[in-house]
């Protein structure tokens, strides 16, 4: 779900306006609408206080913690597919450099 839909959502479930949610926001009414409508996303200060003010609270979830050993073997299987890939050496240009196409 998008910035504009929660807010959206948010609102119509408490029950007021766009002019009251701005209100309580201490946001113009105006930028909530363009919330609404998609035509801008959010920042996370704004959603939160958008949200907080229809009753709501934002809470942000932290992504789990990455295991440096696990994510060191797989770096080191991607290197050695990488170079595992075979190469071919590339000739000499076709065509001249532009630059002296044009002088």
């Amino acid at each position: 779900m998008n910035g504009g839909a929660l807010i959206t959502a948010a609102r119509q479930r408490a029950g007021i306006t766009q002019a009251e949610l701005a209100r309580r926001a201490g946001l113009p009414r105006s930028v909530v609408n363009v919330y609404e409508r998609g035509r801008r996303d959010p920042g996370a200060h704004a959603l939160a206080a958008i949200l907080t003010a229809a009753g709501f609270e934002l809470r942000l979830a932290r992504a789990p913690a990455v295991d440096p050993d696990r994510a060191a073997r797989i770096l080191s299987q991607v290197l050695d597919l990488a170079e595992a890939l075979p190469t071919r050496r590339r000739g000499p240009l076709r065509y001249p450099p532009f630059a002296s196409r044009v002088a």
